[in-house]
């Protein structure tokens, strides 16, 4: 496989990943948008998977980021 066609794959897996952890983080995000809303304390579940995903979203997204980089090196 040649390397654009590889970095062309991996980079829309990342894509895909990263709109499947959005989906997943966006249950904990209404969680914590309604307690804000309601001036409730949010439940720390929510905040911790919240976080969790965001921090996996960020990983994703840097690994993509230096995958085009390289994919940008070869054209």
């Amino acid at each position: 496989m040649s390397e654009k066609r590889k970095y062309k794959k991996e980079i829309m897996k990342c894509r895909k990943t990263i709109e499947e952890i959005e989906h997943k983080r966006s249950r904990s995000q209404s969680a914590l948008v309604q307690a804000i809303l309601l001036q409730e304390e949010p439940q720390e579940a929510d905040v911790e998977w919240f976080n969790k995903y965001t921090g996996e979203i960020d990983a994703v997204r840097k690994h993509m980021i230096n995958t085009q980089k390289k994919l940008d090196l070869l054209k």
